[in-house]
């Protein structure tokens, strides 16, 4: 059975930096796609930032891109995000997802098998 387990989240004031970390356990011998996706109070999931098993594919929603980078250490089967100028929009749980399909949508959380349970992220104004 797969596991996927998130850490890293709190308050931080607008202008500051977290970073999250994903770790998926289980069957750790397939190869996962792995990503990000926030969801805000009152608000649908929506993506985030993805990582392809190589690391040289990123994907990032274009509220984000510039701020936030991806990473994937395929050796511990964890990924980080390394979030940025945090604005007080950011706020929201974040949510790490994996799948080891051969190919995935990336922006959309339907396909995602395997999800995180969550880790708040304040960003106060």
């Amino acid at each position: 059975q797969v596991q996927v387990t998130e850490s890293g989240g709190g308050l931080v004031q607008a202008g500051g930096s977290l970073r999250l970390s994903c770790a998926v356990s289980g069957r750790t011998s397939r190869r996962y796609h792995m990503a990000w996706f926030r969801q805000a109070s009152g608000k649908e999931r929506e993506f985030v930032a993805g990582v392809g098993w190589t690391a040289t594919a990123t994907y990032y929603s274009d509220s984000v891109k510039g701020r936030f980078t991806i990473s994937r250490d395929n050796a511990e089967n964890t990924a980080s995000l390394q979030m940025n100028s945090l604005k007080p929009e950011d706020t929201a749980v974040y949510y790490c997802a994996a799948d080891d399909a051969n190919w995935i949508n990336y922006y959309s959380s339907v396909p995602w098998q395997h999800w995180g349970q969550g880790t708040q992220v304040t960003v106060s104004a």
